[in-house]
């Protein structure tokens, strides 16, 4: 199992329309990152900034290669561009990935 974390930002006066899109997320985008084997997904934000971390019990290159290969991610993506700023990395169409540094088991 590895572990993915990412950064972004919800732009001005549009945390309350994120957390609703998130609330009523699609079905059909859930099962995406469920065949990409992403779990114990969750997002966090101090009003303006997003922190997110996932799981991947498939690996993070077969997890970033199903997202970027997926139609309901590139609609999920468009959506979500009104209301918050990610820079997709360039090579593998999925957010950026942060350097671990630390953990404490």
């Amino acid at each position: 199992m590895e572990k993915y974390a990412w950064l972004a930002k919800i732009k001005d006066g549009m945390k309350d329309e994120y957390v609703r899109r998130h609330d009523e997320i699609w079905p059909e985008l859930v099962q995406v990152l469920k065949d990409a084997g992403i779990y114990n997904y969750t997002i966090w934000t101090d009003g303006v900034n997003l922190f997110g971390y996932y799981e991947c019990e498939k690996g993070i290159d077969f997890a970033a290669k199903t997202q970027a290969n997926s139609p309901v991610v590139d609609k999920w993506n468009e959506y979500m561009k009104d209301v918050m700023e990610m820079p997709l990395d360039p090579v593998t169409g999925a957010q950026p990935r942060l350097m671990k540094v630390f953990t404490l088991d």
